[in-house]
C-alpha cells in the first residue's frame, strides 16, 4: 500500500486518469476494479469511479500484485512503431496524431490497446492524457495534453465550442445546396443489448453542424462539415438526418449505398479529422492531416458526376 499527495498540476483530474499515472502497466480493468471495490481511498474515504481529486489530497493506492499486472499482454514492437510514425507534432504541451483508422482512441469494450495506451507504451516516462477522441474507424488528428494545465485549458475551449474542427465526409447523393447548416438536438440512448445509438430528439443537446460541398461525384459527395459543437457521432448523425449519410457508416448509413461503394475500396466508414485548431496561453495552433491513403484511393477510382470529365 503507498499513499500519494496530489500535486498542484493534477488538481480537477479524474482518479481513474490519476491511478494509470501511479500504476504504470497495470490494465485499466484492473484499476476500475480496485476502484469499485473500495480499495483506494481519497483522505480515509472511499473514492468513486466519477471522484475528482484536488491539489493536496491524500490518496491510498492498495499494493497490485505481479500476477494482475501481467493480464494485459503489452502491445505489440508493429503498433507502438505504427503510433509512434503517426505523430505529427509535439512539445511540452501537446503531442498530435494522424490517427490511422482501426486504432481506438483508448482502450475498452474488448479493444486492449488504444492510441492513448500504445503511446503510453511508447513512452513510458511521459504523462500523456487525451484530450479528446474520434470514433475507431475515423481517422485523422488526435490531440493529447503533455502537461495538465494544457489538458484541462483545451478541454475547457472544447466545452465552451472555442476550437475549429473540421472533417471530410463522403456523402451519399447531392446535397441540396453547395453549403447549408443542421441544427439539431441530439440524444443518446441505450439499445437492447449495450449499442449506444444517437438520435435527432426534442430536448436533445443543442447540436450545429456546417457542411459544404468539396467535389461531385457520380453517387456522392465530398463534402467538408466544421463542428460548431462536438456531440458524439455528431457528423453521422447529422448527415443521416439530411438523407445523405456517411459512406461505410455501419450504424446510421445506407446498406445498398455502402454495397454499391465496395468496387471502389470503401471499406470503413468515410470521415476523416482534417483540421483541429485553438489558442491557448496567447499561442494559436493549427493541426492539420491529409486524408488517409485509403480514402485517397477511393476518390480516384469513383466515377465523377455527369457533365464532368
Amino acid at each position: 500500500m503507498k499513499l500519494v499527495r496530489v500535486a498542484d498540476d493534477r488538481d480537477g483530474q479524474r482518479i481513474d486518469n490519476f491511478l494509470v499515472g501511479q500504476l504504470k502497466g497495470v490494465p485499466k480493468s484492473l484499476i476500475y476494479r480496485i476502484v469499485r471495490t473500495g480499495q483506494v481511498r481519497v483522505n480515509g474515504k472511499r473514492a468513486k469511479p466519477d471522484t475528482r481529486l484536488a491539489s493536496g489530497d491524500e490518496v491510498r493506492i492498495p499494493p497490485v500484485r505481479v500476477a494482475e499486472r501481467e493480464e494485459g499482454a503489452a502491445p505489440s514492437r508493429g503498433l507502438t512503431d505504427r503510433i509512434g510514425n503517426a505523430i505529427i507534432y509535439e512539445d511540452k504541451d501537446f503531442l498530435v496524431l494522424s490517427k490511422p483508422a482501426g486504432i481506438a482512441a483508448h482502450g475498452g469494450s474488448g479493444i486492449s490497446h488504444g492510441a492513448i495506451e500504445l503511446l503510453r507504451a511508447l513512452r513510458p516516462n511521459d504523462s500523456i492524457e487525451l484530450v479528446h477522441r474520434l470514433d475507431r474507424d475515423t481517422s485523422g488528428v488526435l490531440v493529447l495534453a503533455r502537461r495538465r494545465a494544457a489538458l484541462t485549458g483545451l478541454q475547457e475551449q472544447i466545452r465552451e465550442n472555442r476550437t475549429t474542427k473540421q472533417y471530410l465526409c463522403l456523402l451519399q447523393g447531392k446535397l441540396p445546396r453547395a453549403a447549408l447548416s443542421v441544427n439539431a438536438p441530439l440524444r443518446k440512448s441505450i439499445l437492447q443489448g449495450g449499442e449506444r445509438m444517437v438520435r435527432v430528439e426534442d430536448g436533445g443537446k443543442p447540436s450545429l453542424t456546417h457542411f459544404k460541398t468539396i467535389e461531385l461525384y457520380s453517387m456522392a459527395a465530398l463534402v467538408e462539415a466544421t463542428l460548431e459543437t462536438g456531440r458524439t457521432h455528431q457528423i453521422r448523425v447529422h448527415s443521416q438526418h439530411l438523407g445523405h449519410p456517411i459512406a461505410g457508416d455501419e450504424k446510421y448509413g445506407d446498406a445498398e449505398f455502402n454495397k454499391s461503394l465496395k468496387p471502389y475500396g470503401v471499406r470503413r466508414l468515410f470521415l476523416h479529422a482534417k483540421h483541429f485548431g485553438f489558442e491557448l496561453g496567447g499561442k494559436t495552433y493549427a493541426f492539420s492531416a491529409p486524408l488517409a491513403d485509403d480514402l485517397a484511393v477511393v476518390l480516384d477510382k469513383l466515377p465523377a458526376a455527369k457533365g464532368k470529365k
